[in-house]
């Protein structure tokens, strides 16, 4: 597929691409014209809802891959890098959020569960595209991450712990990328209305719909930013959390009635 000046369009690759956030920011980049490699563990569920859009066949393409199988994501990785290029963009989007109690044996695995998926997954959607892309001196690496990132949550020890090593690996990156012409974009939702968030038994509020989500997603990743947290509202929210002295933080959290959450995940 080529742009109207006869050059090829630009390539956006995203994992957890069949639902939620991830289908929103697909169908945003492919409204403006990208070639899509989308990436799902649901990969028959994903090719169904692209023929759905009715986009030309050479605008698109599927590759199955759980995240945290690392020799999946590699073969989707170079599957994109001998079928359609290296992306312009890279946004490592599949993730996990569940709550965990400590004190059970049990939820030890849970853990591991969740850095293997919001981090290590993260990490293994990223490398494959990063030597190409400083060759080429151009690309965004986009992480996924969220306003649970920034101090810890009673009930969400390893969905915090894993959206903040997130937020960690990509600032450590984009000090070693920046050289390079690399730029990494971190983006921190707040509540977005999805599949996952709809099973949600907790007041959410500044709910956003996904389409909106994408809309401000994509116009941030094009720009370059550092750090984005959406809708703003939650980023004031964001911004009081993180400064808020530990302990008043400490006395208001544990105040709180926390129930332990049932898993959910991107596709």
């Amino acid at each position: 597929m080529s742009s109207p000046n006869g050059q090829m369009a630009p390539l956006l690759f995203i994992t957890g691409a069949s639902s939620g956030i991830g289908q929103a920011l697909a169908a945003r980049y492919a409204q403006a014209g990208w070639r899509l490699a989308l990436v799902a563990r649901r990969g028959a569920l994903l090719q169904q809802w692209c023929a759905e859009q009715g986009w030309p066949a050479s605008q698109w393409a599927v590759y199955e891959a759980d995240v945290r199988d690392l020799a999946q994501i590699q073969i989707a990785a170079q599957a994109c890098l001998q079928q359609q290029g290296v992306p312009d963009v890279v946004v490592a989007n599949a993730g996990i959020s569940v709550g965990i109690d400590l004190s059970y044996q049990e939820d030890l695995a849970v853990l591991k569960d969740l850095l293997d998926t919001n981090v290590l997954g993260l990490a293994a959607t990223f490398q494959p595209f990063i030597d190409a892309m400083k060759q080429r001196r151009s690309g965004y690496l986009v992480g996924m991450a969220s306003v649970a990132s920034v101090r810890g949550l009673p009930g969400h020890a390893g969905y915090c712990a894993a959206k903040g090593a997130v937020v960690q690996l990509c600032e450590t990156l984009r000090g070693e990328l920046q050289a390079h012409g690399v730029k990494v974009v971190t983006l921190a939702p707040g509540y977005i209305d999805t599949p996952l968030t709809r099973e949600n038994d907790y007041p959410m509020p500044f709910l956003m719909n996904a389409a909106d989500f994408a809309e401000q997603a994509f116009r941030a990743i094009q720009q370059g930013v550092r750090w984005r947290v959406i809708p703003w509202q939650m980023g004031v929210v964001a911004s009081i959390m993180r400064w808020l002295p530990r302990g008043l933080f400490d006395r208001i959290v544990g105040a709180q009635q926390h129930r332990k959450k049932r898993r959910r995940s991107d596709p």
